[in-house]
């Protein structure tokens, strides 16, 4: 499938309503294990944040522990998987943390891409004059925010609130995406609300369009996508009908199925990277 033939499918794609989701029975995660353990061809993909590892107060703190890398680097070395971490953090953050396992990494909501053992590769050309016409208004929002900071990436700005006071945070946040909207359309630019944050994008790259990278490819027999928030959206919106599309957390969604937090993805991807005695991954278990 080339790429002119994804946007037409994209374009042509009818908007799926979201739902809540059903939850990921103890029955329905052995379930996908199996359909895990059976299958020749599998595409995981994951988001980092709130997926992973749990939200921190400063992004710099939420770093991934032994155990998710060690679950990451088996599930990546095992033949016919393709994991894929699918990120709104920077290019920098993810090499520093992914970079030694052989996996592949998308950074910044899909504007950046790193295929496995390959380079990293600007998915549009993107300019940045944009951020000159938002600085001052989102510096204002630090000065009479106490607790919320700005983040600069390649292709976005991100101001955080994590910090501040709950009630005057999310006043503030309801209050300066009214007033950055119109703006940003005017740049063709986006306005995502995060968990807790604001965050200021170029348009025409998401998720969705970097998740079609490695979908597109065909021939998986078991697809897994996992996410938490908005973002994560536009990547379960694109997955087949078969695939395992999960939310964590308890908001209507387009996933399938829901967990309710970073514990029990942890659990499940640990379960799949430890392969049961007697069973070869791409063979059913016979009796």
């Amino acid at each position: 499938m080339n790429w002119v033939s994804i946007l037409y499918w994209l374009l042509g794609r009818k908007v799926q309503r979201r739902f809540y989701p059903r939850n990921l029975t103890s029955e329905l995660r052995n379930k996908l294990i199996k359909k895990y353990w059976e299958s020749k061809r599998r595409l995981i993909m994951l988001d980092y944040d709130g997926t992973l590892v749990p939200f921190a107060d400063k992004p710099c703190e939420a770093k991934p522990d032994e155990d998710v890398l060690r679950a990451l680097r088996s599930l990546s070395q095992k033949k016919g998987n393709e994991v894929v971490i699918v990120s709104g953090r920077d290019r920098m953050f993810l090499d520093e943390w992914f970079g030694g396992i052989p996996l592949s990494l998308v950074a910044e909501h899909g504007a950046w891409i790193k295929e496995k053992d390959a380079e990293w590769r600007l998915v549009m050309p993107m300019e940045d004059g944009w951020k000159r016409k938002f600085f001052p208004v989102l510096r204002h929002y630090v000065s009479i925010t106490p607790g919320s900071f700005l983040e600069e990436k390649d292709s976005s700005l991100v101001w955080h609130y994590r910090m501040a006071d709950p009630v005057a945070g999310e006043m503030s946040a309801r209050e300066l995406k009214n007033n950055i909207t119109g703006l940003a359309a005017r740049f063709n630019l986006e306005v995502l609300e995060g968990n807790r944050t604001i965050e200021i994008k170029v348009a025409g790259v998401n998720k969705g369009t970097a998740a079609l990278r490695w979908i597109s490819k065909g021939g998986w027999d078991f697809v897994l996508a996992v996410g938490d928030d908005a973002t994560d959206e536009d990547m379960f919106a694109v997955l087949p009908s078969s695939a395992y599309s999960i939310k964590v957390g308890t908001s209507p969604s387009r996933a399938r199925f829901t967990v309710r937090s970073v514990e029990e993805v942890r659990l499940l991807l640990k379960e799949m990277a430890c392969e049961p005695l007697g069973v070869e991954l791409g063979r059913p278990k016979t009796n």
